[in-house]
């Protein structure tokens, strides 16, 4: 991975395979799926709804493993992240502090902290190896957004909170704090920046990257469905290798 957390990779022609084989499935998805939009009907989440299988194939197109900076490993049902014009909107999942830091910073996040409780308490619940993002369509329209150098300030902000605990309870300690913190810390000295990508190119990130979705312009265009991109982000034994590994 690049210093910076995230890496482009293509155009090459097995990446488009499957990005056209995938678009066809995610196109069949939305026609049958009971899966409620977001961000007022201007999102689809879509978390394990592409029907590849654990190698990653998909609709008779082969995962492009040899086009990537990656080892295999096996997959788990991409995630399909769909987004219309306008996007986002209010909605009532939301709080307007919530919608606030959606419109306002991409809705920054890190992959793999899940609110647990009734207070809603960040803890590393599923750690995963690396995130891909592989485009379906043609469009620049809500590109995914990165902070660069952002893994470097919290991996050392997660250490410092998790390190005085035995490594096998990491994936149960409170880290809210911590993470909000180290988040506003890269808001403050890191560079965001946007990540258009088309079919046949794939956007790779340090799994420690924060991340987010840049809203829709008034000047973006989309085919019909809006911007589909495909997410695969691949589970990985512990904690501590999600948080120590390179």
């Amino acid at each position: 991975m690049v210093e910076p957390g995230w890496q482009k990779v293509g155009p090459h022609p097995a990446i488009r395979a499957w990005a056209d084989a995938a678009r066809q499935a995610a196109l069949d998805v939305l026609a049958i799926t009971s899966e409620p939009w977001r961000c007022g009907a201007t999102w689809f989440v879509g978390v394990d709804a592409l029907p590849n299988g654990q190698d990653g194939a998909i609709g008779g197109a082969p995962f492009p493993w040899e086009a990537l900076p990656l080892a295999p490993k096996p997959l788990h049902k991409a995630q399909l992240s769909v987004i219309r014009s306008g996007y986002p909107q209010p909605s009532p999942e939301e709080t307007p502090a919530a919608f606030a830091f959606r419109r306002d910073r991409d809705a920054a996040h890190l992959d793999g902290l899940l609110p647990i409780g009734q207070d809603k308490r960040r803890m590393v619940k599923e750690p995963h190896a690396w995130i891909l993002g592989l485009p379906l369509n043609d469009t620049t329209a809500s590109p995914l957004s990165v902070w660069e150098g952002s893994h470097h300030i919290l991996r050392a902000a997660l250490l410092a909170v998790l390190t005085p605990h035995p490594p096998e309870t990491w994936g149960d300690i409170d880290i809210t704090d911590a993470y909000q913190a180290a988040r506003k810390q890269v808001f403050a000295t890191c560079r965001r920046i946007e990540l258009p990508a088309r079919p046949g190119e794939a956007t790779l990130l340090h799994r420690l990257t924060l991340h987010g979705v840049a809203p829709w312009k008034p000047q973006d265009m989309a085919p019909p469905e809006g911007r589909m991109i495909a997410y695969l982000r691949p589970q990985i034994t512990t904690v501590q290798e999600w948080l120590t590994a390179p």
